[in-house]
């Protein structure tokens, strides 16, 4: 008699090779694919067929655009950093996988639960450890198992798959490719090597030949700041974010190539594609600058950085996460506002900010004015340099 598992599914090479691997040792395969963007309808279809093809027990899509947002999204965009001051978390969409594939298990009554990670990744990690924090369960990872004897392990799963007359596309041939609302991320081939990415490493970013010609200026709104309008139209934030993908990737925003310390302690290289969210932290950092304190715009990136290490490594659900994200929605508190986004293609800048809340000095502008005489500046200048000078006075 066969037992119930639920497999997060993508419809890519690992997460196929897993259906017949776990049927050929006994599992009933309950597939589940959290739909976090970046797919279109096609696309969507095909993951539906490829597990009926698979001969998967049963299959459910999972809506996960709205839990994205709100669960990463938001506080991303308050943190403002990225991981090593670069790359902006794109595969965060794991942690809300893993809670849609444990919801899918409690249905089927069953405590078993498997993944496509590779010993290698840090996906695994994420999986793994979200799953510890939600619950007792038996964690099947099949790619993992198979790494005990194989090497080459993507070839060895096109074998395993076609020797069973299961077909494998080109793209997953040559690359290791993640979409989802958040971005894109590529692997794999000659990125693994530290080579010049080859022409076939294409995303949703268009190159430079292909930029519009014409400038792309956007206005996004923030109260508390959380995005809330998109050129004065109130969004839902998953539907802003899509959008904002679809109106920066063809002026080749938001791509990189990233090389990072990975959780296991190997050098991860990817290139990565992230138009929306790129444009959402460059507009949020300038309302911030212009709001915030001195002293707030100081302290808060170390926070930051805290927060982006944690959930970059895994620590989704670890308390530390959620007491840093109070004080990342206390600092929210007047970053209210709009800022005008433009871009000519392959940067976005902010050129314009509007919020009743900006730290303006009636009576002074930065190097043009100032309401104050040259005593009281030249005071200031001798009280805030005394402990630099006086060094310099006695160790001459």
């Amino acid at each position: 008699m066969s037992k119930d598992i639920v497999l997060a599914f993508s419809g890519g090479l690992d997460t196929s090779f897993c259906v017949p691997y776990l049927k050929e040792r006994g599992w009933a395969v309950h597939t589940v694919f959290a739909d976090t963007g970046g797919v279109d309808a096609e696309e969507r279809a095909f993951i539906e067929n490829r597990a009926k093809e698979l001969g998967v027990a049963s299959h459910v899509t999972v809506d996960g655009g709205p839990a994205i947002w709100s669960g990463f999204v938001k506080p991303f965009v308050w943190a403002g950093e990225g991981y090593q001051g670069q790359y902006p978390l794109l595969v965060s969409d794991r942690y809300l996988i893993v809670e849609a594939a444990l919801k899918r298990a409690a249905e089927l009554g069953t405590k078993a639960i498997a993944h496509g990670c590779t010993g290698m990744g840090n996906d695994q990690v994420r999986f793994d450890l979200t799953v510890k924090s939600l619950g007792d369960y038996q964690i099947v990872a099949p790619i993992r198992e198979i790494q005990k004897e194989h090497t080459q392990t993507r070839a060895y799963e096109q074998a395993f798959l076609e020797e069973r007359g299961f077909g494998v596309r080109a793209k997953q041939q040559a690359y290791t490719i993640n979409e989802n609302l958040l971005g894109l991320t590529m692997s794999g081939g000659e990125i693994d090597k530290w080579q010049a990415p080859g022409e076939g490493a294409v995303g949703w970013c268009k190159p430079r030949a292909e930029w519009p010609s014409k400038p792309l200026r956007v206005k996004i709104g923030f109260v508390n700041g959380e995005a809330v309008t998109l050129d004065g139209e109130k969004l839902a934030g998953h539907t802003m974010l899509a959008r904002l993908n679809g109106l920066f990737a063809p002026y080749g925003v938001g791509r990189g190539v990233y090389t990072g310390d990975t959780t296991i302690g190997l050098k991860g290289r990817i290139i990565y594609e992230a138009p929306g969210l790129i444009s959402l932290l460059t507009a949020h950092r300038a309302l911030e600058e212009a709001v915030l304190s001195k002293q707030q715009n100081r302290f808060k990136p170390e926070v930051a950085r805290k927060w982006v290490e944690i959930v970059y490594e895994g620590f989704f659900h670890d308390p530390l996460k959620t007491d840093l994200e109070a004080f990342l929605a206390s600092s929210q508190s007047t970053v209210n506002g709009e800022v005008t986004l433009e871009t000519q293609g392959g940067v976005v800048n902010a050129v314009a900010v509007e919020s009743k809340h900006i730290l303006n000095a009636k009576g002074a502008t930065y190097a043009q004015s100032a309401d104050w005489g040259v005593e009281e500046a030249e005071g200031f200048i001798k009280l805030f340099g005394m402990s630099s000078t006086l060094w310099a006075e006695v160790n001459r």
